[in-house]
């Protein structure tokens, strides 16, 4: 392959291929979410919990569809961000990096900080004390923090989440756990009505969300618009998969005991099936996930906020760097304070409806944004990828986001309203302080 062939306006080589950007988008989202939400989920609806995978799977497919249609038209890097940018300009653009660096990313490591906690008080008992947790949250924070101000060699190093280590341990527990599954209890006898099984299921999105980020690399996939489609089919295809099995695994052996064991139900499961040795195999796993997720969000989300303050979009003072170390030391330190700050406030579940919340926000954005993209330049060119059936899949799939998001209870929506509010805010001051700056800077031109 040559690599000037395939270097891009923004000065990247395109090489992600389709398996590549599959398995990146796998590793993107299977995190805490899948070791904790199985137990969740099933003490929300019982035996009926299987079908909030299904609910899912089917809005993320609908969504993704439109993701792959957008993503074979805009071809730059920032993924969603560049897909409703374009769509609908800079303000809708900056809404939707907030809701992504915010209301998405801040509030699931916040969520997956607790989850870790809860999952190590399994051996440490002692973290069950309000005070040594909240230690516990402040330090973890604090300590990724100094590591990734210390330099981003060290951040690198300190990011390993490692595909396979993550998926060997829920592949061994799929593979050992079919075999002492009792059909029993996969029977539904309750059937959930459709406001239960919404809100079971805006719950169980957080363990869905994620792909999307995989789309941040646009610049650097080879083909996208042959890559893009196919690997969203590869990597959603297997998550769904890997999800299904590992619920039907823990709710066919644990039966109405999955509900009891809402903070590890993984763990419990591998008790069941491995012994005590899968059990800590399992917790192992989980805080390896935990660990590498937090590590590498906080190598990565930092340098948003570092851009945004840079280009005049947040406060200036997060864009000061590191006079030794060269590192956006402002906004790593404001970032995991503003993690550890929601962790220490708020339980697993409640973060992770409303990191729910916001990316299916920027959800609903990229769904009408295939809309009013088609609107603006027509559909898409030869080559580019068309979702079939006219303006029925965005709009169905806008649709049932809405309901979803109508599944939120009136504190957790009014939280996503705020948030909204406040970006809000922040554009149209950070808009005025440079309509002033540059007419100053055009006064002493002029003068």
């Amino acid at each position: 392959m040559n690599n000037k062939n395939n270097a891009t306006d923004e000065g990247l080589v395109r090489a992600i291929g389709a398996w590549a950007f599959g398995t990146n988008i796998v590793n993107m989202v299977v995190g805490a979410g899948i070791f904790v939400l199985p137990g969740i989920v099933a003490a929300r609806i019982g035996e009926a919990a299987i079908l909030a995978y299904l609910v899912c799977a089917v809005i993320v497919a609908l969504v993704f569809l439109c993701y792959a249609e957008v993503g074979s038209r805009i071809t730059r890097s920032g993924g969603s961000y560049a897909y409703i940018e374009d769509a609908f300009g800079p303000f809708a653009g900056f809404i939707a990096s907030t809701l992504l660096w915010l209301g998405w990313a801040v509030l699931a490591d916040a969520a997956i900080a607790v989850a870790m906690a809860e999952a190590l008080s399994k051996v440490v008992p002692e973290l069950r004390e309000p005070w040594l947790r909240g230690l516990f949250l402040v330090s973890l924070f604090g300590f990724l923090a100094a590591v990734n101000i210390y330099g981003l060699k060290a951040g690198v190093r300190l990011f390993v989440i490692n595909t396979v280590g993550k998926l060997l341990p829920l592949l061994l527990l799929v593979g050992v756990g079919l075999f002492a599954i009792d059909f029993n209890h996969l029977r539904i006898v309750h059937w959930p009505g459709a406001g239960e099984l919404g809100a079971a299921a805006l719950v169980l999105f957080f363990a869905f969300a994620g792909a999307e980020s995989a789309l941040n690399t646009g610049g650097e996939i080879l083909d996208p618009k042959r890559t893009i489609p196919r690997g969203l089919l590869l990597g959603i295809g297997g998550i769904f998969f890997l999800y299904v099995s590992l619920h039907t695994v823990a709710q066919g052996t644990l039966g109405p005991a999955l509900a009891d064991s809402a903070e590890a139900p993984l763990v419990a499961t591998a008790n069941s099936v491995l012994g005590h040795w899968g059990g800590k195999l399992l917790l192992i796993g989980a805080v390896i996930s935990f660990f590498g997720t937090l590590s590498g969000d906080m190598l990565n989300t930092p340098r948003v906020i570092f851009a945004s303050a840079r280009d005049g979009l947040l406060p200036g003072f997060l864009a000061r760097t590191h006079t030794r170390h060269h590192t956006p030391y402002a906004a790593i330190m404001f970032y995991a304070a503003v993690g550890c700050g929601f962790a220490l406030s708020g339980t697993f579940q409640q973060l992770a409806v409303l990191a729910s919340g916001s990316i299916l926000l920027v959800y609903l954005g990229v769904c009408l944004a295939v809309l009013r993209l088609r609107q603006r330049f027509g559909p898409p060119a030869t080559g580019e990828f068309r979702i079939p059936g006219g303006a029925t899949v965005p709009l169905i799939g806008a649709g049932v986001v809405v309901w979803l998001l109508s599944q939120m209870e009136k504190g957790e929506a009014i939280s996503i309203t705020i948030l909204l509010f406040l970006a809000a805010i922040t554009y149209t001051l950070g808009a005025l302080i440079r309509r002033s700056r540059a007419a100053k800077a055009a006064a002493t031109r002029a003068g």
